[in-house]
């Protein structure tokens, strides 16, 4: 009788059940990355190739001219001079999970998610490679200011989107909340 008292409860109460999942997934992504995919690199390292390729075509479809540097393959350069070089820990990697994560903890139907997430994620990926162009572009004509930028303008930016896009995901797209008071509301009654 309590287990079925407390799967209703659970099933009933949408902010308990998001926490319990969002740190669930969050324990999942924290181990599982610090103890197996960082120490390996592999994954960080594809992203960052990505993101440099992806940043160099972009610069150059501006009209710069950009290149990977040869010594090192995570350094765009710009007119030969080095402008960004991107470390794992600034490659996006958490953002993307973060977003994930949230959607997925979502208290909400799984119909929109299949979808949303990996637009999501594309999405996020795509306004982290205009933050290395823009990074690029500040290192090369002030670079002194590029720290304060890099630490603070762009990071609000990052941060600003996919809180914009939780909130868009949460409002918009995600339907009534499972066990929410919307979810339990009682349709009206036809009547003839």
């Amino acid at each position: 009788m309590n287990r079925l008292l407390a799967r209703a409860w659970f099933a009933h109460n949408p902010l308990l059940r998001f926490t319990l999942v969002a740190g669930a997934i969050y324990l999942l992504w924290f181990f599982g990355y610090e103890r197996y995919l960082a120490p390996d690199g592999r994954l960080d390292t594809a992203l960052i190739r990505a993101l440099v390729a992806h940043s160099v075509a972009v610069l150059r479809g501006l009209g710069f001219e950009a290149t990977v540097s040869s010594a090192q393959w995570n350094l765009i350069l710009l007119r030969n001079q080095p402008t960004v070089f991107i470390a794992p820990y600034c490659d996006g990697m958490v953002l993307y999970t973060l977003f994930s994560g949230f959607v997925l903890a979502f208290p909400t139907s799984s119909r929109h998610k299949l979808w949303f997430v990996p637009l999501g994620v594309a999405l996020i990926y795509g306004v982290n490679v205009l933050r290395l162009v823009a990074m690029s572009l500040n290192h090369y004509y002030s670079y002194q200011t590029l720290d304060f930028n890099h630490h603070y303008t762009f990071a609000f930016l990052m941060y600003w989107f996919i809180g914009w896009l939780w909130v868009w995901w949460a409002t918009r797209l995600a339907g009534p909340v499972e066990g929410g008071p919307l979810s339990r509301a009682v349709p009206p009654r036809a009547y003839a």
